[in-house]
């Protein structure tokens, strides 16, 4: 239902990673390359092999390892990608040559030693949308992250995408939508539901801030400092500094290194979804129709009971009678489900419906984060989209929720940095904002009970 993808690891450090075939031949060739240039090794039809018995004796040397280079601590990393952080980053890297680079669009951030009103860190939806919306507002807007494409499939309501001025960016919409549950009567939701097409999303949140003036620097940061004045210093690749009077994270769930969260929290819990895109004989459903969920329990005794623990569902969108994406998708996991288990699971599910796949377009690794603590609202820095725990917690979804608050949270930001807002949002006579109390207001972006709510579920189920 959602975005990404892994790093493997075994405790004698050599890792078999076994992939049905899905593919013909040129799938199977793309698909060697993307690992060999991972560093993985295979045997044309045979499992895909890496051995790392010097690099990591197991999960913990594993984890080790990231933390404290790109991750800030264990929750971090499990944020990040934990044990699937490979497939994670294989997801984000797919080239997308159809989209624009960054720096292609937006002007650079000036070498000079000027003082910007507002740095936001994450060039994905939520960052994209934030810079533009507060650009509007007459601030002067700097966007710092890597220069990557939009990689992921992002399934909306229509109605929803139309209320943003968004509908020309959906490529496919189905009349209806529907839910199979222990029988095969689907269940009618009756709402539209789109498929965003990621190189047109793209373009028109680019466009957005090109027109605004925001600027543009493709670099990661390593951290946030405070100057003796007050201003945030943006430290890049290369030494580079940035000075602003705010700095707002959006850079994902995995941003314990720019951001605190609360201390004693409930641990992160896990949506992971292994898709495809194929062609397809005998495809049984109605391609008018999406199919949100499909409980349909076709596995029997072919899994272990430890396999069946969480159950998955099939999330399907029917492109033609002939293409369809299918993704097998475990909800939510206190641990999450491995994208080899969810790509087992989805073949016996396609073969046990007498789907045969003929040609594969694409594969996707969807990992996302939910859940977890909240952002400590006595910090300096901010946080939005994923970073700011804005992902429904119930659903994994999260872009529709961040582009529609841009706005708002853009409104406010402009007022308190224009000084255009009530006494206490401000440091005594000076030009500084009180962080207390601009976090505190921002809080309410997600509504923090609901989320604690579905994380005790989660945690106690």
């Amino acid at each position: 239902m959602g975005l990404s993808g892994a790093t493997i690891s075994a405790p004698l450090g050599c890792c078999v990673l076994r992939c049905g075939a899905v593919g013909g031949g040129k799938a199977l060739k793309a698909d060697a390359e993307r690992w060999r240039r991972a560093g993985w090794s295979r045997r044309v039809g045979g499992p895909k092999v890496r051995c790392v018995a010097t690099e990591k004796h197991d999960e913990t040397a594993a984890v080790g390892a990231a933390v404290g280079v790109d991750f800030a601590d264990e929750e971090d990393y499990r944020k990040g990608g934990g044990g699937e952080l490979l497939y994670v980053q294989m997801q984000s890297t797919k080239p997308m040559e159809s989209q624009s680079k960054i720096a292609s669009k937006l002007s650079p951030i000036s070498d000079e030693n000027t003082v910007l009103d507002l740095v936001i860190i994450g060039c994905g939806p939520a960052g994209l949308s934030l810079a533009s919306e507060s650009a509007k507002k007459g601030l002067t807007v700097g966007l710092i992250g890597p220069d990557l494409p939009f990689t992921n499939n992002y399934g909306v309501w229509e109605d929803e995408f139309k209320d943003l001025g968004l509908e020309s960016c959906i490529e496919h919409v189905w009349k209806d939508t529907i839910v199979y549950l222990d029988n095969n009567k689907p269940i009618l939701i009756g709402r539209s539901y789109g498929r965003v097409h990621r190189d047109l999303l793209h373009e028109e949140l680019l466009k957005r801030c090109y027109e605004a003036g925001v600027t543009y620097l493709n670099s990661k940061v390593d951290k946030i400092i405070e100057s003796p004045d007050g201003h945030r210093v943006v430290c890049c690749d290369k030494g580079r500094e940035i000075i602003c009077r705010l700095a707002i994270v959006a850079s994902g769930a995995a941003s314990g290194r720019l951001l605190e969260y609360e201390v004693g929290g409930p641990r992160v819990c896990v949506q992971t979804a292994y898709g495809v895109e194929v062609e397809v004989e005998n495809n049984p459903y109605d391609p008018s129709l999406m199919v949100f969920m499909d409980y349909r329990d076709c596995f029997k005794e072919e899994f272990s009971h430890t396999e069946q623990e969480n159950p998955t569902f099939l999330y399907a969108m029917p492109m033609s009678p002939t293409r369809v994406f299918f993704e097998e998708t475990c909800l939510a996991s206190k641990d999450a489900m491995s994208f080899d288990l969810l790509k087992k699971r989805l073949m016996y599910r396609l073969n046990a419906m007498g789907i045969r796949i003929l040609k594969v377009y694409e594969e996707e690794w969807s990992y996302i984060p939910v859940g977890g603590s909240l952002p400590n609202t006595d910090q300096k820095n901010l946080a939005f989209g994923a970073a700011a725990s804005m992902v429904h917690p119930a659903t994994g979804y999260s872009v529709v929720r961040s582009l529609s608050e841009a706005p708002r949270y853009a409104s406010v930001i402009s007022d308190i940095l224009g000084n255009r807002v009530p006494a206490e949002y401000m440091l005594g006579n000076s030009q500084n904002y009180s962080p207390s109390m601009l976090g505190k207001h921002f809080s309410g972006i997600y509504s923090s009970w609901l989320v604690r709510f579905y994380c005790v579920k989660v945690q106690t189920s």
